[in-house]
């Protein structure tokens, strides 16, 4: 069966360290594929001059 797990942090590091941990619980043969996104948003504010990074990634992997 195919499952998913999905990652979403505000930095690439925190974002390394998650699917780096995930990837521990599973063999290579389990891993189907990975994919990566970065969404870049400024804050809704006028008064804040603010900009918000998301960056997400999905596993798909065989259980």
């Amino acid at each position: 069966m195919l499952k998913v797990k999905l990652f979403d942090e505000e930095h690439e590091e925190d974002l390394e360290e998650a699917v780096n941990a995930f990837l521990e619980t599973i063999t290579e043969p389990q891993l189907k594929e990975i994919q990566y996104q970065v969404a870049i948003s400024d804050s809704l504010k006028d008064d804040e001059d603010e900009t918000i990074y998301s960056y997400s990634a999905m596993i798909i992997y065989r259980e």
